[in-house]
């Protein structure tokens, strides 16, 4: 499918509003929605840009170019789009590995990544990402947050902190000596006033009370403390001309693995926030519209000189508590923050880094995941371990490695438990030793005349790669090679190349010791795929069988025996 017949089947929001009628009531409820999400979004797409190692001006571009995409093209109603705490961690360390042109390669990219995605339908397998996986890493990344604001939340005099988490923690240890009570002051306050104001006045968003009067304390005062001014000189009051990152071959290479866990990242992020928000909402999201808007953005932040973007479930809630009711709130708090840069450039620098910090602390605590990890101590064993290793490869190896790592291993854990529920047994002996399941089933087999040389088997789930090996050990443990062998596959919703491979492999096994297979419950889908690998033209049409009924008349004409002269036969195998 191309993006061309994509966009004619799933149209994006704003066209579905649009069609609907965009009256007056609507459009001020969007705009002073529009407004509120602005104010909250200024401070923190700045904190979240310089926390990523990058510019607080980077952390804007990217607020107002993605999120004017992400709203204008998108598939949910309330989604607002900028730089987010999730990116905090792989873009520092891509930047310290391949400099700010290797993030912006890795993230147009990632955009194109994401397009993809979108436009082959994979919105509704990228939520199905094991809990435990997304819990660890967003854990891992909250922790990470924290630890790298304690420089500017302590004031200390630090030049420039390493990636590496312990090595973080020994800079820390050997310049603690060196704290400004100032900044410390300054930090702790707007962490009081950021939870008093979610308390007592929720309306009131607490990152811009604690910047301002941040700002204000320190001029007033003349507080010696770091500024956006001080460590980054002005903020330009335009945005930058469009331009592609340089690249070549060798550089594409190095950010792949990157852009892969940005591409991953993005989707995942954006589509949590479109579930909340549909959540709150009662509507529906559509999620590949939302991927591809997510990849549009992001290769327009990367032309705008910005960072990685995704959907903000934050401020997408403080959208939809505000009153917004179509996407074009989101555009109008994009271009909000950009009448903010054109404006109040000169005022914005002047912001102290240590409220900054201040506001990162708070998000680090509300991603840190508490309850739901509490939860999940809970849950299996193999759960915690996918929770604890994620956590662990987050914070001491990378993040990259940590979502690579926690999704095979959690696919891992999940053939397992897959193969551990899947089985190929006698259905004969069931019947007879009182252990079959399915007494009150009329298609069981205890209720039909099974004839003397005939063996009943049965796959129960999917035939794939980690079960198949199991059919081939069947006729070993049968004592008496069986004329007749039936294998019901009534029960198996899907079959893959190796499920089919190791098919063949039976038949053939069944052919030298002159037993005649017999297939049993082919649905059409599985009939279908077994033509398509041949498999029809091995066994013989007559073989494959819709039904058990139809398989027992089959056994018995290959047996030769008349119709209604078969009594029930007994066992013969394992051990009988």
């Amino acid at each position: 499918m191309d993006l061309k017949s994509f966009f004619q089947a799933d149209v994006p929001k704003t066209i579905t509003c649009l069609r609907e009628g965009y009256r007056f009531k609507v459009f001020t409820a969007d705009l002073i929605a529009g407004l509120t999400v602005a104010i909250v979004a200024l401070p923190l797409a700045m904190a979240f840009a310089i926390a990523s190692g990058a510019s607080p001006a980077q952390g804007l571009y990217t607020a107002i170019i993605a999120g004017f995409i992400i709203s204008a093209f998108g598939g949910s109603r309330h989604q607002i789009g900028g730089p987010t705490g999730a990116f905090v961690v792989i873009v520092y360390a891509i930047i310290m590995r391949h400099g700010y042109d290797g993030l912006l390669l890795a993230t147009l990219m990632a955009g194109a990544m994401l397009i993809l995605m979108g436009v082959f339908r994979m919105g509704t397998v990228i939520k199905f990402i094991p809990y435990p996986v997304t819990t660890g890493f967003t854990a891992g990344i909250a922790l990470i947050i924290f630890i790298s604001q304690i420089k500017d939340f302590l004031g200390l005099p630090i030049e420039t902190l390493p990636a590496e988490f312990i090595h973080k923690l020994m800079v820390y240890g050997g310049s603690i000596h060196q704290i400004s009570v100032h900044a410390f002051v300054l930090a702790t306050s707007g962490v009081i006033i950021i939870l008093a104001c979610r308390r007592y006045v929720p309306r009131l968003p607490g990152p811009i009370v604690v910047v301002t009067l941040g700002a204000l304390a320190a001029w007033f005062f003349g507080l010696p403390v770091e500024t956006i001014e001080s460590r980054f000189g002005s903020i330009p009051n335009s945005l930058p001309a469009p331009s592609l990152p340089q690249w070549d071959w060798q550089k594409v290479q190095a950010v792949f693995p990157s852009a892969l866990t940005i591409a991953l990242l993005a989707a995942i992020e954006s589509l949590m926030s479109a579930v909340v928000a549909d959540g709150m909402t009662g509507r529906r999201h559509k999620s590949n519209v939302e991927l591809v808007a997510q990849g549009l953005a992001n290769m327009g932040a990367a032309l705008f000189q910005g960072i990685p973007a995704t959907g903000a479930i934050a401020r997408t809630a403080t959208n939809i508590k505000a009153g917004a009711m179509t996407p074009f709130a989101g555009i109008f708090h994009s271009l909000f923050l950009l009448l903010f840069m054109l404006l109040l450039a000169p005022l914005i620098v002047k912001i102290p880094l240590a409220c900054l910090a201040a506001i990162l602390v708070v998000v680090a605590w509300n991603m840190s995941e508490m309850k739901s990890i509490r939860h999940l101590l809970r849950a299996p064993r193999s759960d915690v371990v996918v929770l604890f290793t994620t956590f662990g490869l987050t914070v001491l190896i990378d993040l990259t490695v940590a979502v690579q790592v926690g999704v095979l291993l959690a696919s891992l854990l999940f053939i397992k438990r897959i193969i551990d529920v899947s089985n190929i047994s006698p259905v004969n002996l069931q019947a007879f030793s009182g252990e079959n399941e399915e007494r009150h089933d009329p298609d069981a087999t205890e209720h039909k005349q099974v004839p003397h040389g005939v063996e009943v088997y049965e796959i129960n789930g999917p035939f794939f790669f980690g079960v198949a090996d199991r059919l081939k050990g069947v006729l070993q443990i049968i004592r008496k090679p069986p004329q007749v062998f039936i294998l019901r596959m009534r029960s198996v919703p899907f079959i893959d190349a190796t499920g089919m491979h190791a098919l063949e492999e039976f038949h053939q096994k069944c052919e030298r010791n002159g037993t005649q297979l017999v297939l049993s419950g082919v649905s059409p889908n599985l009939e279908q795929k077994l033509r398509r690998y041949g498999f029809h033209a091995a066994v013989g049409e007559a073989n494959i069988c819709p039904h058990i009924d139809c398989a027992l008349a089959r056994a018995r004409a290959i047996l030769e025996i008349p119709a209604g002269s078969v009594k029930n036969s007994a066992p013969e195998g394992l051990g009988q």
